[in-house]
């Protein structure tokens, strides 16, 4: 394993530490406090899952699969179910082999989410993860309605050392796209990546924009792959999860990227969302720095939560 994937799994275990206290203690003292698997251990489990944010559907289907199991492997004793927990949380978030398909291909990628999520930070991020994996990156501008977010766009352009397309505050989002497309393909870049408004809260407008921006681009670039990623606060909780269903109205969404995972008693929302939406998280971030995005892999986010020791881990 190499260091920067040992040291995000070390980051990723301390990020997790609140979202541990909260859930996995919890689980724990279920196993160890009951001496039998009855109804009230089930009933004791959900509880626990659910105020940790892993919410109803995934949780009830976590719980269907155990007693599954429970019943073929003949198992008494609640300790021994407990991997089959595990196991069955891990599969809940699986991910896929062609949601990062995006990456190989030429594609534009519209990143949404509402303001303060940290959306312009991670089209910065993500630019330099592209951009080290040799990809020609241009970023595109196009929340011209939050001032300095242009600014702060062009800050992490420059770090990532990728060009970027921007308009002048308070213009046409949509005419900032049509530029970055036709600068996209003019330059021949690998991936177009566009940093668009976050308001919710006048559902209509943000609709009607992103309509024309997806116009805009069926019509200039048709053949290039579409990626929809809604960025999405993990500290928010079930605001996350309503957040994302509300995009998910706006436009379809391909994948989901859960910033501020560290410090958050909230972390169990990635189950959640992934299971109410059947929307892949596809990355997840810790922290600051570039390499505090990563592409989101359940085992390890699992094992990070159940604090399973990285050498057992391979």
């Amino acid at each position: 394993m190499s260091e920067e994937k040992k040291s995000f799994f070390a980051r990723l275990k301390e990020g997790l530490t609140k979202t541990r206290n909260n859930i996995v203690q919890g689980i724990d003292s279920v196993f160890n406090g009951f001496t039998n698997i009855d109804e009230e251990f089930y009933e004791e489990l959900e509880e626990i899952l659910i105020m940790g944010d892993i919410g109803v559907r995934a949780t009830e289907e976590i719980l269907e699969k155990l007693k599954e199991q429970v019943k073929e492997n003949h198992i008494k004793e609640p300790a021994d179910c407990k991997e089959f927990l595990i196991q069955n949380i891990k599969e809940q978030m699986q991910v896929g082999e062609t949601a990062y398909a995006f990456e190989q291909e030429q594609s534009i990628v519209l990143v949404i989410g509402v303001n303060g999520v940290g959306k312009t930070t991670t089209v910065g991020k993500l630019a330099g993860k592209l951009k080290g994996q040799g990809r020609k990156v241009l970023i595109a501008a196009a929340d011209t309605f939050r001032a300095a977010a242009g600014e702060q766009l062009s800050e992490w352009a420059n770090r990532a050392g990728v060009d970027m397309i921007g308009g002048s505050e308070g213009s046409d989002p949509a005419s900032v796209i049509f530029d970055a497309v036709n600068a996209a393909k003019a330059r021949k870049a690998d991936v177009l990546l566009c940093d668009t408004a976050g308001r919710l809260h006048n559902k209509k407008n943000l609709m009607e924009e992103l309509k024309k921006i997806n116009r805009i681009i069926d019509r200039e670039f048709p053949d290039a792959h579409r990626e929809n990623l809604v960025v999405l606060d993990a500290t928010t909780g079930q605001n996350a999860l309503q957040q994302a269903r509300e995009f998910g109205e706006v436009t379809e969404l391909t994948g989901i990227i859960l910033t501020k995972m560290d410090g958050t008693a909230k972390g169990g929302i990635a189950v959640a969302i992934q299971s109410e939406l059947q929307v892949p998280v596809k990355y997840i971030g810790v922290g600051e720095t570039i390499e505090d995005l990563q592409k989101f892999d359940a085992d390890q986010f699992v094992d990070a939560l159940f604090s399973v020791d990285e050498r057992s881990r391979g």
